[in-house]
């Protein structure tokens, strides 16, 4: 194998930094071009000649929400460069996975810093071999390496077991502050409102962190048929108290009783059906500032269809405010990255997953997966996925897939079971399909997959856009590709626009609201 020329820690860091200042101005470049190109807009936001974005609500006062406070800090926050405090270099032969953890639990021994940062523990390009798997406990660390390309850093997943290559992962659980419950008081709350007013908002302050609280009701599953399912064995009707809905949000102002929040509704919210509350929260063991950069996974297999063998390369519970960037994994039956249902806003960035090996079947070959809230997905890359770019059971939003391919899918892109609120894939292409509907009794009664789910330019072979019949939305805006009908026929066909039809503006949702809020807050600055 050939292996390119080290680079110093200085020239890497200074790459690194360039790379991250070349990327905001692509982004500000696509928004601009798209704006001077000509086109269409649509009917529900649509592009100022200044760049800024115009909402139009329905009948309802429903509109497409802001999904631009996802990620990294919310987008708010250049992804950092931690300086090096620990190096490994490969042994030559031999398991790899006791020095790795070593310096990982060193490192975690370390007194963070001001800001919560401990330092990267830089992997030497080379082969690491790994029989088990890695744990990152702590925040404020980074694991590096040299690159995830051929000459790279390789951590290999070798010999049998099913199991996560690189486990990240705090503590804890979400606890109620107790004494903080307030009802809402408006009968009617639209998807992309940024306030609530609550009866007494009196006990809260600006920065406080809430849980806005949707509940499930008999009444709300009966009126979107999720107590029809058609039965097989196995398949479950959905049951009220398994639908609450715990959407994290942070107060950024009050006015009276109105209570202002960092983020978006991303559903209806009706008295009809429970309305809702807020409540204040804590999460203490939740791990921050914590990233993997620059490494290629990879899993040994004994065949096509085996599964007793590497599963996920990088795996996250529990984290917030992290980073995956510039890896690879090779050869998982399961993906690259997954986020699990308690992390929160974590960009996944500039990464590929290539050549699953299992069988093409349920619970398998989920390229990048999010059960997490408020995170960013954006240019990567599959190969051989079934469910390439997918959120899990009751994914609660904004979440965002942005410029990302598929290639030799098996399966379809988008929410994949029960009710995922608020996820916005935004120029997502695929030789395979991408589909929001009611996905019936399949696994043990999915039903509706989802609302307020964003297709924005987007190309596909085919795709199902359907809306549930209460509480919003889903939208198709910009699609290159067939429409289909779905799975099951009688249900309400979504916000078809714009299909087939070239030059959508802005040709990124995503970047055009980032734009335009980073702006607004410039001009409220000076």
């Amino acid at each position: 194998m050939k292996y390119m020329s080290r680079l110093s820690t200085a020239v890497l860091l200074s790459l690194l930094m360039l790379s991250c200042a070349v990327r905001q101005q692509s982004d500000v470049a696509q928004v601009s071009t798209a704006a001077q190109k000509g086109g269409w807009s649509s009917k529900f936001v649509s592009l100022n000649p200044d760049g800024g974005l115009r909402y139009h609500p329905d009948e309802k006062g429903n509109v497409i929400p802001d999904f631009s406070r996802v990620g990294y800090h919310q987008g708010n926050k250049e992804i950092p460069v931690l300086p090096v405090v620990k190096t490994i270099r490969p042994p030559g032969s031999g398991s790899s996975q006791e020095i790795i953890q070593r310096a990982i639990d060193e490192v975690s021994a370390l007194q963070p810093d001001k800001a919560g940062f401990r330092g990267a523990i830089l992997l030497k390009k080379g082969d690491y071999l790994i029989p088990g798997s890695l744990h990152i406990r702590a925040g404020g660390i980074v694991l590096r390496g040299e690159g995830d390309e051929a000459g790279g850093t390789r951590l290999v997943a070798t010999g049998k077991g099913k199991r996560s290559l690189l486990q990240v992962t705090g503590t804890g659980s979400l606890v109620e502050r107790p004494g903080t419950r307030t009802p809402l008081t408006d009968a009617f709350v639209p998807t992309g409102a940024m306030s609530v007013r609550v009866a007494a908002a009196a006990i809260f302050k600006a920065g406080d962190r809430i849980i806005l609280y949707r509940p499930g009701t008999t009444r709300w599953i009966t009126d979107i048929r999720m107590n029809q399912i058609e039965a097989r064995e196995g398949t479950k009707q959905w049951e009220p108290q398994q639908y609450d809905l715990h959407f994290e949000r942070v107060i950024t102002s009050i006015n009276g009783n109105e209570v202002f929040l960092d983020n978006p509704v991303v559903m209806e919210m009706e008295s009809r059906y429970g309305g809702g509350e807020i409540y204040g929260y804590s999460f203490e063991g939740r791990i921050s500032e914590v990233g993997v950069e620059n490494i290629c996974f990879e899993s040994e297999y004994a065949g096509e269809e085996d599964e007793d063998h590497g599963w996920i390369a990088v795996d996250f519970s529990k984290v917030e405010n992290g980073w995956v960037k510039n890896v690879t994994s090779r050869y998982f039956g399961f993906g690259c990255v997954s986020l699990g249902k308690s992390v929160k806003q974590v960009t996944v960035q500039d990464s590929k997953c290539l050549d699953a090996k299992s069988r093409i079947w349920g619970g398998r070959r989920y390229s990048f997966n999010n059960d997490g809230q408020l995170n960013l997905f954006r240019d990567l890359q599959t190969t051989e996925g079934r469910h390439d770019f997918v959120t899990g059971a009751m994914v609660l939003g904004p979440n965002v897939f942005y410029n990302c391919t598929a290639t030799n899918a098996h399966s379809d892109i988008g929410p994949h079971h029960r009710w995922s609120a608020g996820t916005l894939y935004d120029n997502i292409s695929t030789d395979g399909e991408i589909n929001v509907q009611d996905r019936g009794n399949w696994g043990t009664g999915h039903g509706w997959a989802g609302v307020t789910q964003v297709l924005w330019n987007c190309q596909a072979k085919k795709a199902t856009v359907q809306s549930p019949w209460a509480s919003g939305r889903n939208y198709s805006i910009g699609l290159q590709g067939q429409q289909a009908a779905g799975r099951l026929a009688g249900r309400p066909v979504g916000e078809w626009e714009g299909l087939n039809q070239p030059g959508l503006q802005p040709a990124s949702l995503y970047l055009s609201q980032l734009k335009a809020r980073k702006k607004e807050a410039l001009e409220e600055r000076l």
